[in-house]
């Protein structure tokens, strides 16, 4: 089915203005076949969009001056499309005839609110299902309100598609860990091969390389590693003796060699030094050309432009000719400071001495020989003794350095404890004299309250004698407000417990409000309130019990 006839139904004439065949309808992603997702489009040039004619329904294209409709954020890895504005007689079967020209679908889940989401193969068909939001959908030919609809096409968030994602993700990741750790691997430079085990067959080979001059640094690196692993023994100490002093052979093979490659430096110097004294002198002449340039005589006849590149070329060439010159005068002047040197050495010494350097040079070898063989032989004899005489010594100046240790220790701990003690006790005289000050505080508090509540009693006497009740009131035994609240807790909890309770149950119920009340003042209290409460003695013989008992209502009627 191709849904781009609309194009030829129009014209199928050619333009001669435009150059082109005005019935080709233009290119959008919707057209068959079509594989890639199109060059994105600018947002100020409106896009003209066809009718779409399907087998069972046709689509409007929306006005194009209109904003493009708005689309939530692309989830990573989006197969999946939310359509909406479905007709309320549009069946799964249109939906497919509808959207299978975007891709391939695999799945369609149709909500009977006229609304879906489909889920494609790939996620390029996404862009081509979006070109789609904004038609006008019609089934057949009808008008009727159930057959039409507007399309929303948006991106949609499932489950499936960010699986799908992360795992590719993963596969990437997973894929470029391998091709680093391969890209590493041929990087690394070969391991070296394994040292050899020694044996008698080694050894002479590696004698054999030891007098080479292309071989000594594997030869040496062998021997250390068998000096290195403990393979020296009596047997075998012959051997590697013979061995270490073919290394120290190569020493006089490596000073004559230093010493040919300083004569060859000292030829380059000298060759250095001879072309850059004749670039100097060149340099000089290029200059004093510059110089007979710039004079009055030749000057006058150049141009402004030919004066100032003379300048220039003039004052390059001087920076030049004093690099140069100054690196030569460094030069200079190390060789004087080495010739001093050769002059204070060649002073004091002849050509008698050079002679005798050499034969002084194997003396000594033969000497240290001879000293490295007494020194192993005495190291022997003081191992054997060690072994034999000195085992039981050891143990005595452990033990007694064992005994110091100990007592040092014993000794810091026991002056700690005693600061320890020190410490605790100037807490507990502070801790004391605390307790003191704050008895003194709360027994002037007190004395404060019964001086204030007598003179108010005095004033409320003196001014309202004409009624008694309130000097009633005011010559109560209530002296502060939380003796007032202790009575009204203390009444209803009586009143509740019609038989009386005794002090002891009474004051465990006023410890769940008030931890510091004491027994002896609220028994105190309700003695002074006689008409508040009264004391009575229940039981009999071992069960007789003195209990409180609630008798307001009472002295009310009395009063």
């Amino acid at each position: 089915m191709d849904i781009w006839m609309t194009g030829w139904q129009r014209r199928n004439d050619f333009d001669p203005a435009l150059g082109m065949m005005t019935g080709i309808p233009p290119i959008t992603p919707m057209m068959p076949g079509l594989g890639i997702v199109p060059p994105p489009i600018p947002p100020d040039m409106p896009v003209v969009k066809e009718i779409i004619h399907c087998k069972s329904c046709t689509l409007f294209p929306p006005n194009p001056n209109l904003p493009p409709p708005a689309t939530r954020e692309r989830p990573p890895g989006c197969k999946t499309v939310f359509v909406g504005g479905l007709p309320e007689n549009g069946t799964e079967q249109i939906i497919v005839e509808v959207f299978e020209q975007c891709g391939e679908i695999i799945a369609i889940r149709k909500s009977k609110k006229n609304f879906c989401h489909i889920r494609f193969a790939e996620e390029y068909m996404v862009d081509k299902a979006l070109y789609l939001s904004g038609y006008r959908i019609r089934l057949g030919s009808s008008t009727d309100k159930k057959d039409t609809g507007r399309l929303h096409v948006d991106f949609a968030q499932a489950r499936d598609d960010l699986y799908e994602w992360e795992c590719k993700q993963r596969m990437l990741a997973r894929e470029e860990r391998h091709r680093r750790r391969m890209e590493e691997e041929r990087l690394r430079p070969p391991s070296p091969p394994p040292v050899v085990h020694y044996s008698d067959h080694e050894c002479s080979i590696v004698a054999e390389k030891l007098k080479d001059d292309s071989k000594f640094s594997e030869a040496v690196q062998t021997l250390l590693t068998w000096i290195e692993r403990g393979e020296v023994n009596r047997r075998s100490a012959n051997n590697f003796y013979s061995m270490i002093q073919s290394a120290n052979s190569h020493v006089r093979r490596l000073v004559n060699e230093k010493a040919a490659h300083e004569k060859d430096m000292e030829e380059a110097k000298e060759k250095f030094k001879q072309a850059l004294s004749g670039i100097l002198i060149q340099f000089e002449q290029i200059v004093a050309v510059y110089h007979s340039a710039s004079k009055q005589k030749a000057w006058d006849h150049f141009t402004k432009a030919q004066r100032k590149n003379i300048s220039v070329w003039c004052k390059q060439a001087e920076e030049i000719r004093n690099i140069h010159n100054d690196e030569l005068m460094g030069i200079r002047r190390e060789e004087e400071m080495e010739m001093s040197d050769d002059e204070i050495e060649e002073t004091t010494e002849t050509k008698e001495t050079e002679e005798s350097v050499s034969q002084a040079e194997a003396l000594k070898e033969e000497n240290d020989s001879l000293r490295w063989q007494l020194d192993a032989y005495r190291n022997e004899v003081e191992l054997l003794k060690q072994e034999q005489g000195k085992a039981h010594r050891e143990d005595d100046p452990n033990k007694e350095q064992q005994l110091k240790l100990l007592q040092q220790a014993l000794q810091g701990m026991q002056q700690h404890l005693l600061k320890v003690q020190e410490e605790y006790k100037r807490k507990e005289a502070e801790l004391e004299k605390v307790k003191d000050d704050k008895l003194q505080v709360e027994k002037m508090l007190e004395n404060l309250k019964e001086k204030e509540s007598c003179a108010s009693r005095l004033c409320a006497s003196n001014q309202d004698s004409d009624y008694p009740l309130e000097k009633t009131l005011n010559s109560s035994p209530i002296k502060s407000e939380r003796e007032a609240l202790l009575v009204g807790i203390i009444s209803t909890f009586l009143h509740v417990h019609p038989f009386g309770a005794s002090i002891e149950y009474i004051c465990s119920y006023l410890h769940r409000l008030d931890n510091k009340i004491c027994t002896s003042d609220v028994e105190c209290l309700m003695s002074r309130l006689q008409h508040t409460f009264k004391q009575e003695m229940t039981g009999v013989g071992a069960s007789l019990e003195k209990r409180w008992k609630f008798c307001g209502f009472e002295g009310l009627k009395l009063t």
